[in-house]
């Protein structure tokens, strides 16, 4: 019957009452009888009556929604974070939009435009691998919009953080190798400009220096995806002195370094242990399956949005927080030495 959005005039005008009255009507308000408010709710209904979000956002000064800026959606881990990131802001009212950097700094800096233009009340981020200059961020923060890292966060701005116990889990993971007998341990690494990658290198040199291994640093390899592993553990495999494990950075980059480990000719884990990063799907899917460590990235996402609607609502005004996530290794088939 309506070809446009219908709006309170057009309720108050059919019903011959005011549209302050429609208004009240909808929001319950106990001054309205209970004859008006049925008359109101039940004509909203019918014509399909949606709330002006513009205007709402307008007059509250709130949008109601997150905005969230991700490295990749497809990425296991981040996939479940932004689970728990939309779980608790669908419940909390709020909607979300998300914004993928695909790990390159200029469509970072354009999904910060992008959000800001979208006059989003908050904004969480996840940088890219190659980020080094935070300025845009800095903007954010500028404008006055709460902003909350996760995961993958920038030391040098002021504000509320989530990450993961990387320094912990990698410790874990290299502890782990060196019990079941291995000797020889390469970490293939992640970009050290990352604090992720810094403190997963920290853990493994930890695990050495605890266990009294020698540090070699030729056993520490910036490699951090499939496509790295095939070009760099080839090589490893065909030194004199060969390593008899490999602690990676990610998932990922394991699987693909197991499947080169096995194409040429050694048993994981008999001839070589192999521990990932993140403890996701492919580590279930992998032959044997992976040991990994499980990051949680669920509870990331939920603990990144809690933050973030409490600066919203003002429901404490304290120094920023940095939540830590604990980690937990996931022995699984590529480390089960008979």
């Amino acid at each position: 019957m309506h070809n446009r959005q219908i709006t309170i005039k057009d309720i108050a005008k059919e019903l011959g009452i005011s549209p302050s009255t429609v208004s009240k009507a909808l929001k319950g308000h106990r001054d309205i009888s209970s004859s008006t408010k049925k008359s109101v709710k039940d004509l909203a209904e019918k014509w399909n009556y949606k709330p002006d979000q513009i205007a709402l956002s307008l007059k509250s000064g709130l949008s109601r929604t997150i905005g969230v800026i991700v490295p990749e959606i497809v990425h296991y881990f981040f996939s479940t974070v932004i689970s728990g990131i939309e779980d608790l802001a669908y419940d909390s009212g709020y909607t979300v939009m998300f914004c993928q950097s695909s790990e390159l700094y200029e469509r970072e800096v354009k999904a910060v435009e992008t959000l800001l233009s979208s006059r989003v009340d908050g904004i969480l981020v996840s940088v890219t691998k190659v980020t080094e200059n935070f300025d845009h961020f800095r903007r954010i923060k500028n404008n006055g919009i709460p902003l909350v890292f996760f995961d993958r966060i920038c030391d040098d701005i002021d504000t509320d953080k989530v990450i993961v116990d990387d320094e912990i889990g990698a410790y874990e993971a290299v502890n782990h190798l060196i019990k079941i007998g291995c000797k020889n341990i390469i970490h293939l690494s992640g970009p050290p400009t990352l604090n992720i990658g810094k403190n997963r290198k920290d853990g493994y040199l930890r695990a050495l220096r605890e266990n009294n291994l020698p540090l070699n640093e030729n056993n520490i390899i910036r490699c951090d995806s499939m496509e790295n592993a095939t070009l760099v553990v080839p090589g490893l495999l065909k030194r004199i002195t060969r390593p008899d494990g490999f602690f990676a950075v990610n998932d990922l980059t394991a699987a693909a370094t197991m499947k080169i480990i096995m194409n040429f000719g050694y048993n994981v884990p008999d001839d070589i242990a192999v521990v990932g990063f993140t403890s996701g799907m492919i580590s279930d899917i992998t032959n044997p399956t992976l040991t990994s460590v499980e990051q949680h990235g669920y509870l990331v996402g939920k603990e990144a949005v809690r933050l973030l609607i409490a600066r919203l609502e003002k429901r404490f005004d304290l120094p920023f927080q940095t939540k830590i996530i604990k980690t937990e290794l996931v022995i699984k088939g590529s480390t089960l030495r008979l």
